[in-house]
């Protein structure tokens, strides 16, 4: 099990990030969260085995076709056993 919590910079605001993050994370069998940040970031919590979270945080260097991605910082942190799907958080 590995989690992660990554910052994407860029035009990830108002571009359906979150809800394609949440769809990909579910094709991948990811769990965790999505959430705009106020400064115009997009945070990212994503957990599973350690080569979808990996596959993950790649395509968030990608995101939607709307989306341009600027810059993605990840760092892994320690699972929460709480989550069991993966949701968008408003």
């Amino acid at each position: 099990m590995r989690a992660a919590r990554a910052f994407v910079t860029g035009m990830v605001q108002g571009v359906f990030f979150r809800q394609s993050a949440r769809q990909h994370a579910r094709r991948l069998g990811v769990i965790g969260w999505v959430r705009n940040l106020k400064d115009g970031r997009v945070e990212v919590w994503a957990q599973g085995d350690p080569a979808r979270v990996e596959q993950m945080i790649e395509w968030l260097w990608e995101g939607p076709p709307r989306a341009r991605v600027t810059g993605v910082e990840s760092d892994d942190v320690e699972p929460d056993d709480g989550l069991q799907d993966f949701l968008v958080i408003n």
